[in-house]
């Protein structure tokens, strides 16, 4: 399975801009559909953005944040990002990257369709 390592969080104030990085290493990168998730205090980890192996044509964003969050992916790079904008406070989480490859799937908001995860990175909204 591929391994996954985010970075780019941090703390931001409300209207402010951050984005995150998501590297992977392991099996052949541009086999996975990958997405986004967040856990917000108190709360269920939740989906936030996925993208299909080729590229932006395949994306899908939780309502919450379209508009605000984009992603992207760059296969030479083994790389997955999420630029988001506009942040607001209820976007303080910690933001996960997660990898799948099941068949017939181009991406999924299921995390039970994912097989690796990230361990974390923190972003903080202030208001």
């Amino acid at each position: 399975q591929v391994q996954l390592v985010e970075s780019g969080g941090g703390l931001v104030q409300a209207g402010g801009s951050l984005r995150l990085s998501c590297v992977a290493s392991g099996r052949t990168f541009s086999s996975y559909y990958m997405g986004w998730f967040r856990r917000a205090p108190g709360k269920e980890r939740e989906f936030v953005a996925a993208i299909g192996r080729t590229g932006e044509e395949e994306t899908f964003y939780a309502d919450s944040v379209k508009d605000r969050f984009a992603i992207s992916r760059d296969n030479a790079k083994n790389t997955v990002y999420l630029q988001m904008i506009s942040l607001k406070p209820e976007d303080t989480a910690v933001y996960y990257c997660a990898a799948g490859a099941y068949y017939g799937l181009v991406y999924t908001t299921d995390q039970a369709h994912y097989v690796s995860w990230g361990q974390g990175t923190q972003v903080t909204v202030s208001s």
